[in-house]
């Protein structure tokens, strides 16, 4: 296939998605969402702040960092912890007694808790329509580019010879991508917890294409540093750009040098802003969080085993709730199971081919996988487990290289999966009768 039909093509997905990814999203890409956290970021890079300066606008998912004046002469800065009364923890960590008679005045400051670089994005936007900049409808423009680029991706791999694919499998595996996860309703949303995730796709897919091969090592890196500095687990990409090191049996100093600088300038520049905001070269504001689990971060961080179980339980095992009267089923706001949402996943368990390509790829998944079942939320709120999304590209290339005959019942569920997700792509955050607070079915009560 010709450079030429494949980009024809490729352009085609990136325009039929702008389309259903944009009438999907209907009216919501008339106004701004209720959550511009980047653009709030953005107009703090603009005035050169690393505060808000002010109450936010909403409750969700703002850092909150409490800067007392005591008595002593002292200013501290930090937050109380909730299950120890009177326990100040500074922003060093170090913990302190401190009693409401010992405080002469107190002030709340708010940052962004999220990854700086989709700020970046916005900046231009901001900077011309200020706090109007409309979120949904450049998450919009950039999700399209989601499925595009993983056609590329299979296409380049097919033409290596690392997939056996057809193109019609590839356009199977794409739409499976770009309206059959979820992905789809991740990109209609607008609200700065789904602009990141489309963010990432788009880095990570661009990243891919520049790692192939070892083509464009200085561009890998770019990409790679910004996508760390948009998920940061999602630097566990970093693997496939090693692979494809090996694989091209070439010099290799050179190339990893230019990968890796600008991955480190990236995160110096990251480190460096955590540092002036929170005096931790690590903590983008996600510990400062005040939201009612800032108890359990408190007490296990934002990683640990204790959250196992109830994340493993929303990515495999959740199921909608059925009802004997209208709506007839819920969704639990937890989510629910991949394998309902997109149920050809299954066909990972066994693969035809295992080529090296498909032992880097899971050296990719795995652990950025296994970072989202420790993390200290689920997702919550949404209408699959949308953390899922972080290494939903490896596992459609996964899936690509795994050489399994694309059978009718394969595109059956893929078929099945485009529906459900088109269900949720159109109901949440807009129909609320489909959904419920509870974890599972049979319980009413926030785990």
């Amino acid at each position: 296939m010709s450079l030429s039909r494949t980009a024809k093509i490729a352009l085609a997905i990136y325009l039929v998605s702008l389309g259903i990814y944009a009438a999907t999203s209907g009216r919501r890409l008339l106004r701004p969402s209720s959550d511009i956290h980047f653009a709030y970021q953005a107009q703090m890079f603009l005035k050169a702040r690393l505060d808000l300066g002010h109450a936010p606008p909403t409750a969700n998912d703002w850092a909150e960092v409490e800067v007392l004046k005591l008595r002593d002469g002292r200013t501290v800065s930090g937050c109380f912890l909730r299950a120890l009364p009177y326990q100040f923890r500074k922003l060093d960590g170090k913990r302190e007694a401190i009693t409401d008679d010992q405080i002469l005045s107190r002030e709340k400051k708010y940052y962004v808790s999220f990854p700086p670089f989709p700020s970046l994005l916005f900046l231009p936007f901001v900077a011309i329509a200020g706090l109007s900049a409309n979120d949904v409808v450049l998450t919009v423009i950039l999700a399209a580019f989601g499925p595009a680029l993983l056609f590329l991706i299979l296409c380049r791999l097919r033409a290596r010879g690392d997939s056996v694919r057809s193109e019609s499998d590839d356009l199977w595996l794409t739409a499976m991508f770009g309206v059959g996860t979820v992905f789809y309703y991740s990109s209609v949303m607008g609200q700065v917890w789904y602009t990141a995730h489309v963010v990432s796709i788009v880095l990570c897919g661009l990243f891919i294409l520049a790692a192939l091969d070892v083509k464009r090592p200085l561009v890998a890196g770019i990409l790679l540093g910004a996508l760390v500095l948009t998920r940061p687990q999602m630097g566990f990409w970093g693997v496939f750009f090693l692979y494809e090191l090996w694989r091209a049996k070439k010099p290799w100093l050179r190339p990893l040098l230019l990968c890796a600088l600008p991955v480190l300038m990236w995160s110096v520049a990251g480190a460096w802003f955590n540092y002036a905001r929170f005096h931790s070269l690590t903590e983008f504001g996600h510990f400062y969080l005040n939201v009612r689990w800032t108890d359990r971060i408190q007490r296990y961080g934002l990683f640990n085993f204790a959250f196992l179980p109830r994340n493993l339980s929303a990515a495999f095992l959740l199921t909608p709730k059925f009802l004997a009267n209208k709506p007839f089923f819920q969704i639990s706001w937890h989510g629910q199971s991949m394998l309902l949402t997109t149920p050809a996943l299954i066909y990972l368990i066994w693969p035809k081919r295992r080529e090296p390509l498909h032992t880097a790829l899971w050296l990719c998944v795995a652990p950025i996988a296994l970072m989202s079942f420790l993390y200290q939320n689920d997702g919550w709120v949404q209408f699959g487990y949308r953390f899922s999304i972080d290494y939903l590209l490896g596992l459609l290339l996964l899936l690509a290289v795994g050489g399994r005959p694309m059978t009718r019942m394969w595109k059956a569920l893929i078929v099945f999966g485009i529906v459900v997700n088109l269900f949720g792509a159109i109901t949440f955050n807009r129909y609320w009768t489909y959904y419920h607070e509870g974890f599972f079915p049979l319980s009413q009560s926030e785990y």
